[in-house]
């Protein structure tokens, strides 16, 4: 499969039974909804998708049966965050191995590398397999930054081809530009800077509230990247007040409450997670039903896509 780090990558959020297996029926609904807004991709086992509570064997089944489900087409990215290099290579060549046609790819969990092994680390999982990369660069919640000089290095690896940039700071996309041109696709990972990083030139989002709400997110997405500046702005407007639960410690919890309102999920996480309750339930449904209250006619804009 040929494909490009661009467009909308939903990090899919795992869906489980009231018996804390995984229902992968109900993620089939959400996936196929995914795949009909115009998606370019899903990204499978990230932070949303509690990928700390995942053993490997239901990593390997959820990978293998998205596979299956989109038959080819988009690409399936698999999300590496691992406490150990051999444990991470593992899990690249197993995904390789499965037919996964991407990676994403956290620094080292539990341990807070210095430059050089944040470099080494990457090097080690790109030379470990044909898979194009993408590194996740979120000191805000990994405290780990990726910088231009360790990027200048990691960049001589041909298969790391984009980076996940959730830095907070939008004038990185501008830097990363600069620095690397087109070698290095930027795909903006925080969902209330998403039109900003677009509007800087990023060629994709990784997106979280996309899970609940796929047709708006592409909407924005190919709006803005077409020209049309006004009506991805009036979209995304709003959109920001759902857009700020993905920005919130329990961005897993708001997110699923948002699926299961919309017919895309449910609210079951793994523990120690436990679904949102008392004032804080409140709020979030709060802001969740003035959404849908006010949901915004959407134009076509599928011909953008193309």
């Amino acid at each position: 499969m040929n494909w490009e780090w661009q467009g909308v990558m939903p990090a899919l959020t795992t869906k489980f039974d009231q018996q804390d297996w995984l229902d992968l029926e109900l993620f089939s609904v959400n996936v196929q909804a995914q795949l009909e807004a115009g998606v370019s991709g899903i990204i499978l086992g990230g932070t949303l998708g509690e990928a700390s509570t995942l053993t490997s064997k239901e990593k390997e089944r959820l990978l293998s049966h998205s596979l299956e489900l989109v038959n080819g087409r988009v690409p399936v990215i698999l999300n590496i965050a691992e406490g150990s290099t051999k444990e991470a290579v593992q899990v690249a060549e197993k995904a390789e191995e499965l037919g996964a046609q991407g990676l994403m790819v956290l620094p080292p969990m539990r341990y807070v590398p210095t430059k050089n092994e944040v470099v080494q680390y990457f090097q080690d999982i790109a030379r470990s397999t044909r898979l194009p990369i993408m590194i996740y660069n979120n000191p805000v919640d990994y405290k780990v930054e990726v910088g231009l000089s360790q990027l200048d290095e990691l960049l001589k690896e041909p298969n790391i081809q984009a980076i996940k940039e959730s830095t907070r700071d939008i004038s990185n996309v501008t830097r990363y530009a600069a620095a690397f041109g087109d070698r290095l696709r930027v795909l903006t990972g925080v969902d209330t800077l998403a039109l900003e990083s677009l509007m800087m030139g990023a060629h994709g989002w990784v997106a979280g509230l996309v899970c609940a709400f796929p047709r708006e997110t592409v909407a924005i997405f190919a709006l803005a990247k077409a020209g049309r500046h006004e009506e991805a702005r009036a979209i995304y407007r709003w959109f920001l007040p759902l857009l700020e639960l993905d920005i919130n410690p329990q961005l897993v919890q708001n997110i699923k409450l948002a699926e299961s309102l919309v017919g895309l999920g449910s609210e079951e996480v793994r523990k120690p997670r436990v679904p949102l309750q008392g004032a804080e339930r409140e709020r979030v449904l709060a802001i969740i039903k003035e959404g849908l209250a006010n949901r915004p006619e959407l134009p076509e804009y599928h011909s953008l896509l193309a």
